[in-house]
């Protein structure tokens, strides 16, 4: 029995794993690789193993570095199913037509300059079409449920980092392997806490905070009440790039709390992107898998993502309206790195300002803009314009929806180390993966890899 990884190792994006056993071959993640447009490109189009040799496919959660490539996964002649619990099919639907769209627009501003150049016009990686064809491939699954396929046994439990999200525990081969996908933090609102899986003899961990404390989650109001009132004070703008899954609910909800608490003042508030709109009621849609504190929320008449001062934007025109709004005012709007989307106005039109804040609430993985920001660099590209960067920038990672440091180690340490031999990391650059190793060791398991791209690992 082998794995081989392609994709999430050596960076927090574009997951992609394979299972080898008895002849079979299970893909653990389809994701598409988010970084340089070139590379990103080059990576995504031309998958680095025959799609036909994949009998199956199972995706942990529905962010888009983990289900992104599931069209041209099919494109290229993978014929299975692809199993991820129910919600994450529903949010799927929304994320992958929503990809679709986007590479469609960018090949065509492309293609523009090609033809400038006197150059051939180029194909997106995948159309419209062909994510729709690919949404009839999607199953959806329940939690703890046995799933048979081929040699493998899969059973879906809840990862506490999204909604729908999964730790994925399978058998094979007399062997049990548990892979994390993104695993949550405790005591997060909206979302349960990750299931605690003990029997593992095999662990493919990520470790995308495995070097980081993040700060804790109790302050977080008392931290956004602070910021907002400051930034209310002198007039200014409040930009907050936020992925439209997860992250959008999440900062919508407490703004909720803190205005019901009326511990912020009355200042609009606007969620600026259709897709965030399209995410939030499939939120609506789904109070089953959200947690007790949330669902209770959701009895009052405004329900859990909505209140009077807040409006979710999907008109373009009205857009653009909100970058000439004079006075206070905080915009909610993906991408959550920066890199595409109506942000990138929101940016344009406040990044020069002193009074401005941009407010990061995510990870912000290597040569993105929002690395770019949050490192504070002087003058930042935005839609291949330079602006100095003169706006407050501050980031909240109290905010993470994925386990820390102390997390990863405390849910290994509950797991039965005397079974554990094997441990990869993923999902985490260099520097945050190897500073996992020792603490791992020190824990007695026999085993720690950093997993290296195309590399076969035998288990």
């Amino acid at each position: 029995m082998k794995i081989q990884f392609w994709g999430g190792v050596g960076t927090v994006t574009g997951s992609q794993h394979i299972l080898k056993a008895e002849g079979k071959q299970l893909l653990l993640e389809c994701g598409l690789f988010q970084g340089h447009r070139q590379e990103a490109e080059e990576i995504n189009r031309h998958l680095p193993y025959d799609a036909k040799t994949i009998n199956y496919c199972a995706v942990s959660h529905a962010h888009i570095d983990h289900i992104g490539n599931i069209p041209n996964l099919i494109k290229n002649g993978f014929r299975g199913q692809v199993l991820m619990t129910k919600p994450s099919v529903a949010l799927s639907r929304v994320l992958l037509l929503d990809s679709a769209k986007i590479q469609e627009g960018d090949i065509k501003y492309l293609n523009k300059k090609r033809r400038e150049k006197g150059e051939p016009p180029k194909e997106p990686i995948y159309t419209t079409a062909d994510a729709e064809h690919s949404l009839t491939r999607l199953k959806g699954v329940g939690y703890a449920k046995a799933n048979k396929l081929g040699p493998f046994t899969l059973y879906f439990h809840d990862a506490g980092h999204i909604l729908g999200s999964a730790l994925i525990d399978i058998e094979v081969a007399g062997k049990r392997i548990l892979f994390t996908g993104d695993l949550g933090r405790k005591k997060l609102p909206i979302i349960r806490d990750p299931v605690q899986i003990r029997e593992a003899d095999i662990l493919i961990m990520e470790a995308t905070y495995g070097n980081r404390i993040h700060g804790d989650y109790e302050d977080v109001r008392n931290r956004l009440t602070e910021i907002i009132n400051r930034i209310f004070q002198r007039k200014g703008r409040i930009i907050i790039p936020a992925f439209a899954v997860e992250r959008a609910q999440e900062i919508v909800y407490n703004l909720k709390i803190l205005r019901k608490e009326n511990r912020i003042p009355d200042i609009p508030i606007f969620v600026d992107s259709p897709l965030a709109s399209q995410i939030t009621e499939v939120y609506r849609n789904s109070l089953a898998y959200l947690d007790q504190e949330t669902s209770l929320l959701h009895d009052e008449h405004d329900g859990i993502f909505d209140f009077p001062g807040l409006r979710y934007i999907e008109d373009a025109y009205e857009s653009k309206k909100l970058n000439s709004i004079d006075g206070p005012v905080i915009i909610i709007s993906p991408s959550g790195m920066c890199e595409a989307g109506r942000v990138l106005h929101h940016l344009k039109h406040s990044v020069t300002d002193p009074k401005n804040l941009i407010l990061i609430v995510s990870f912000q993985a290597e040569h993105t803009l929002g690395r770019r920001i949050i490192e504070k660099q002087p003058v930042i590209k935005i839609l291949g314009e330079e602006f100095p960067l003169r706006a407050e920038v501050i980031a909240m990672d109290e905010f993470s929806a994925h386990a820390d440091r102390n997390g990863l180690l405390e849910y290994v340490r509950n797991m039965n180390l005397a079974r554990l031999q094997k441990v990869f990391l993923v999902h985490a650059e260099p520097p945050a993966a190897a500073a996992m190793i020792e603490p791992l060791k020190e824990l007695g398991i026999p085993e720690i890899i950093i997993p290296t791209r195309s590399i076969e690992y035998e288990i």
